[in-house]
C-alpha cells in the first residue's frame, strides 16, 4: 500500500474531500496517510477528520500526523501540496489593501496580476525546499500540487528540481459541467478537449456524438441567458471564439478589458466581484470555529462524498494500471507548439503504471496562443526571479502584467511593488 502525504493537512475541508475520495477505493483503503502542517492546532482537526472519514468509508488506512515534513516526506510514494504561505492574514490581505492604494482593484490574485506575482515569491522557495527533501528522502516520489499561483509554482519545480510533478485544478471538469448546464446537455453526453495554461485554457472541442455544441453556447449569449456571474467568460467567447475554462471573476483580472477604476460602468455591466477573495476568506474564518467544533465532536459522523479532484484518480491509476485522462498542468516540451518550451500548460494527460503523460496538442488558434503569452510573459519573469533572486525582475513582471499596465504608469508599479516587497518582509525571499 502507498504511503501519500498531504503537504499544508490544515487546510481541513479539501484534505477531508480529498481523504474521502483516496480511501473511497477499495485498492487505495488501506494506505499510509501522513498529514503534515506547520500549525499543530489546525493539524489536530484534520487528523480527527481523517479517522472520521476512515470511518465513515470502512477503510483501515495507517493515518499519522506530524509538524516534521522530513518525517512526513520519508519514504511517501505520492505527495499533495495544498499549501498558503503567509496565510490570509498577513499575506492575502497586503495583496489586495497595497495595491488598493495605488487604485489597482483585484478579485481573486491568486494566479496572475500583482497579487499573484507576490504569491508566487512567497510560495515558489516553499516548495523547492519541499522538494530538496523529496529529492533526498523519497526520490521517486509523485508530486501533485494544488497550491496557486498553479502555472508559476510548477514552472519553478520543473526548472529547479528533478522530482515529477504535475498540477491540478478543477477548472476543466468543473466549466465543462457549467456550459452542459447553460445549453441544456447532460455532460456524459458531451465530449470536449481543452489545451492552454492553467485558469486560461480554451475548449478546442465542444462536441456531442462529433457534433459541435458552440452554436448551442453561442445561442445562450444571442438569446440574453448568459448568468449574472458568468457575463466575462461569454463576452471573451463572444470576441475570440472558444470558451475558456476559468470563472469570470478570476479571467477579469488576467487582461486589460473588464476591472477599470475610471469605468465602474464596465464592472456593473459584467458583474464582476471586487474584493472576491477577501469575502470568501472572511466568510470561512467567520465560519470556521463552529465547523471546528462540528468536525470534532465525537458523536457527529462525517458526510463523505467524491469530489470533482483529480488527485485520487491519478494515484489510483498508477497504483492499478486502471487507465485514464485527466487535465493536468506540465512542462511545455514539444506539447503546445505555439507556446514557449518549458512554460507550464496544462492538457489532457493518459494516467497508467507509467505515470502522468501528456498529450500532444500542436498548434491552438493563434489569437488564444496570442492572450496566453501575456500571462506567460507575467509568470516566466516572477520564476525567474525567485530562481535568480534577481529582483529587478519583480518590477518586469509586474510592468507586463496586462491588468497592472492598463491602470498604472511604470513609477506607480515599481513605487508599488517596493510597497508590497516591505511590506511582507520575510514571507518574500529575494
Amino acid at each position: 500500500m502507498p504511503k501519500i502525504t498531504f503537504i499544508g493537512a490544515g487546510s481541513t475541508v479539501f484534505a477531508k474531500n480529498l481523504l474521502g475520495d483516496i480511501l473511497g477505493f477499495p485498492e487505495l483503503a488501506g494506505s499510509t496517510i501522513s498529514l503534515f502542517d506547520i500549525d499543530p492546532e489546525r493539524l489536530k482537526t484534520s487528523e480527527i477528520v481523517a479517522h472520521k472519514v476512515a470511518e465513515a468509508l470502512g477503510a483501515k488506512p495507517l493515518i499519522e500526523a506530524t509538524t516534521d515534513r522530513k518525517k512526513a516526506l520519508d519514504g511517501a510514494d505520492y505527495a499533495i501540496s495544498m499549501i498558503q504561505v503567509g496565510g490570509y492574514k498577513p499575506s492575502t490581505v497586503i495583496d489586495f489593501d497595497v495595491p488598493k492604494k495605488y487604485g489597482l482593484q483585484q478579485t481573486i490574485a491568486d494566479t496572475l496580476g500583482i497579487g499573484g506575482i507576490m504569491r508566487g515569491l512567497r510560495t515558489i522557495p516553499v516548495l523547492l525546499d519541499i522538494t530538496r527533501d523529496m529529492e533526498e528522502l523519497c526520490p521517486d516520489i509523485n508530486f501533485l500540487n494544488y497550491a496557486n499561483p498553479m502555472a508559476m509554482n510548477c514552472w519553478a519545480i520543473n526548472r529547479a528540481s528533478k522530482i515529477k510533478t504535475v498540477g491540478l485544478c478543477h477548472s476543466v471538469q468543473g466549466t465543462a459541467e457549467q456550459i452542459a448546464h447553460d445549453i441544456n446537455v447532460p455532460i456524459e453526453e458531451i465530449n470536449y478537449l481543452s489545451a492552454g495554461i492553467n485558469h486560461m485554457s480554451f475548449y478546442l472541442k465542444f462536441e456531442r456524438n462529433g457534433e459541435s455544441l458552440y452554436p448551442q453556447i453561442r445561442q445562450v449569449l444571442q438569446e440574453g441567458r448568459v448568468p449574472d456571474w458568468n457575463r466575462v467568460r461569454y463576452e471573451v467567447f463572444n470576441r475570440v471564439g472558444y470558451f475558456v475554462t476559468e470563472s469570470s471573476e478570476h479571467f477579469s483580472e488576467y487582461v486589460p478589458w473588464f476591472i477599470k477604476r475610471d469605468r465602474p460602468d464596465l464592472i456593473e455591466k459584467f458583474n464582476i466581484p471586487l474584493d472576491e477573495y477577501i469575502r470568501r476568506c472572511e466568510n470561512q474564518i467567520a465560519g470556521w470555529e463552529s465547523l471546528r467544533k462540528e468536525y470534532e465532536s465525537s458523536d457527529k459522523p462525517i458526510e463523505v462524498k467524491q469530489s470533482p479532484e483529480y488527485g485520487s484518480l491519478i494515484i489510483h491509476s498508477i497504483e492499478t494500471g486502471m487507465p485514464r485522462v485527466v487535465y493536468g498542468n506540465v512542462a511545455n516540451h514539444d506539447i503546445i507548439s505555439n507556446l514557449p518550451e518549458g512554460c507550464t500548460v496544462e492538457v489532457p494527460c493518459l494516467v497508467d503504471k507509467n505515470g502522468v503523460q501528456p498529450t500532444r496538442i500542436g498548434k491552438i488558434p493563434p489569437q488564444l496562443a496570442a492572450l496566453m503569452q501575456t500571462n506567460i510573459n507575467v509568470q516566466s519573469l516572477t520564476v525567474e526571479a525567485a530562481l535568480t533572486g534577481n529582483r529587478e525582475h519583480v518590477y518586469h513582471a509586474a510592468m507586463l502584467d496586462p491588468h497592472t499596465a492598463a491602470e498604472l504608469d511604470l513609477s506607480q508599479i515599481w513605487s508599488m511593488v517596493d510597497d508590497l516587497l516591505e511590506a511582507h518582509g520575510d514571507y518574500v525571499r529575494i
